[in-house]
């Protein structure tokens, strides 16, 4: 499995299980599959849904800030990869 960086988790909202990522150096878009390692952090999930400013969307692309619910904690700074096939 090939990985390709994505972006970074700029905010990690633990009440409600929410990374705010921002996309600096790909797009994302519903049903991809993204890998997030940091310090401590190795998340690997499918995007269920995104937010950019509350409002859903399908796609994101380099530049968004987007919302995604995560399964597992994760902290500012960790990186996001999608996973390519």
């Amino acid at each position: 499995m090939e990985e390709k960086k994505v972006g970074l988790v700029i905010k990690f909202f633990g009440k409600i299980g929410v990374a705010a990522i921002r996309l600096s150096e790909g797009s994302l878009k519903v049903g991809d599959q993204i890998h997030i390692v940091g310090h401590t952090t190795d998340v690997t999930q499918t995007v269920d849904s995104m937010q950019i400013e509350n409002s859903n969307v399908q796609e994101a692309g380099p530049g968004a800030d987007i919302g995604i619910r995560v399964k597992d904690k994760v902290r500012e700074h960790d990186t996001v990869y999608k996973v390519v096939s």
